[in-house]
């Protein structure tokens, strides 16, 4: 059953879905049926650990999670309180358009985006919102289908809900998130193996993930990005390489006499 941010102690700003898009909400219909298939189960089961690892790491009263995906998040030990946002399905908390968030700035100490981007009519103003709920100081995870892979590949191949997927690519989303005031901290690959209907395929294909896994080799089928929120009016600076000027020159200095007055020799 949904909830309002105000029952949840949220600080809350307008209305929750005021500019619903018939569109997107068809779009994410179709998402959450993908990933309750066998593609999108498999997906999600090896994102699991990885989240529940980095989620471990991280301290703070509120989690925001958005998704298309009806899985709820993995318990996070020092987090108070999770709460799922998005679009009007069974397991969302707070019900709201992937551009109008009911969220006052800096609400919450992490937000998940999990394939949320890839599931967007404008990944990039979703990013943005998500992105103003977060404090100074938190975090703001995403995950995203890597179109170098495999999975990548399938998207441009099939003709399900994966296909209508943006598929963004990691390096571009980190750019984002540095123009959105973001530090970029870890950047993770998952899901290596192929994405097979088949179950026996599955299991004998199931080396890969420890192999590509071990190496984070970028052809996983997902990535993770993990960026921490800089303090406002902060941002990272590049260090420019500084050109040599030469060399510095010894200035002659005069000497002194050490003899003591009455070594000196009567003239």
């Amino acid at each position: 059953m949904e909830k309002s941010a105000k029952s949840l102690n949220l600080p809350i700003q307008g209305p929750p879905l005021a500019l619903a898009d018939s569109a997107w909400l068809a779009l994410i219909d179709e998402a959450r049926r993908w990933f309750a298939g066998p593609l999108g189960q498999l997906l999600l089961s090896q994102q699991k650990q990885m989240l529940e690892e980095e989620l471990a790491r991280l301290f703070g009263g509120y989690l925001l999670h958005y998704g298309p995906a009806a899985e709820r998040m993995p318990e996070v030990p020092h987090i108070q309180r999770s709460v799922r946002v998005g679009a009007p399905f069974n397991g969302v908390d707070i019900i709201c358009d992937e551009q109008h968030w009911p969220f006052s700035e800096h609400a919450a100490d992490v937000v998940v985006v999990q394939h949320g981007l890839d599931f967007s009519l404008s990944p990039h103003g979703l990013l943005r919102e998500a992105a103003r709920s977060v404090r100074p100081g938190g975090h703001l995870l995403v995950l995203g289908i890597n179109p170098v892979s495999a999975w990548g590949a399938r998207h441009l191949l099939s003709r399900d809900a994966l296909h209508k997927a943006q598929c963004i690519a990691p390096n571009r989303v980190a750019d984002w998130l540095s123009l959105l005031g973001f530090a970029l901290e870890k950047r993770r690959f998952g899901c290596y193996r192929p994405p097979l209907c088949s179950p026996a395929w599955q299991a004998r294909l199931s080396s890969l993930e420890r192999l590509g896994g071990d190496w984070q080799v970028p052809g996983g089928g997902f990535y993770l990005l993990l960026a921490r929120k800089l303090v406002m009016g902060m941002r990272p600076v590049r260090q420019r390489n500084r050109q040599s000027v030469g060399q510095l020159i010894p200035m002659p200095v005069a000497k002194v006499s050490r003899r003591q007055p009455s070594e000196i020799p009567p003239s």
